[in-house]
């Protein structure tokens, strides 16, 4: 049996990686090194893998099969490649933080369920924070690590 408090840190660890990741993609946004949507990530990783330093799939729909197969391919070209990988539930969340609210934005923006980032120059201390938990979560036998973004 685990204790309570073990849950509460868990809860924790959690959001402070959520919130990390959230001010690391906001930051690569506005240093133009954030590649978002699928075609435009397997093009750059294609080209240019050695750029990236986290590949995020996000899906709130887990019975996309396509998508999934998208996600499948995706994730085998990073684990090639060692670019850390995060799978994470929150969509909307993510189309607040990155701008797309409708859908001239989304178009523009992309689709949102594959995200690139590639050298950040400020946030290094949060892309370190999502690596080593995208490490930890890796030495516990979760070999593609999940993180929810909280709705605000």
């Amino acid at each position: 049996m685990i204790p309570e408090e073990s849950f509460v840190s868990i809860e924790n660890r959690m959001q402070s990686v959520g919130l990390a990741l959230e001010e690391l993609l906001v930051t690569a946004q506005k240093q133009d090194c954030l590649t978002i949507g699928i075609y435009e990530s397997a093009k750059l990783l294609n080209a240019d893998p050695d750029s990236v330093v986290l590949c995020v799939l996000a899906a709130d729909d887990v019975d996309d099969v396509a998508l999934q197969i998208h996600f499948t391919l995706l994730q085998s070209f990073c684990c090639d490649s060692s670019i850390t990988i995060l799978r994470v539930l929150g969509v909307q969340r993510l189309q607040q933080l990155l701008g797309a609210v409708d859908a001239r934005n989304e178009e523009e923006h992309g689709d949102l369920h594959c995200m690139l980032v590639t050298n950040p120059q400020a946030d290094h201390c949060r892309l370190q924070e999502v690596g080593t938990y995208c490490q930890e979560s890796r030495r516990l036998d979760q070999w593609v690590p999940e993180l929810a973004l909280q709705e605000r």
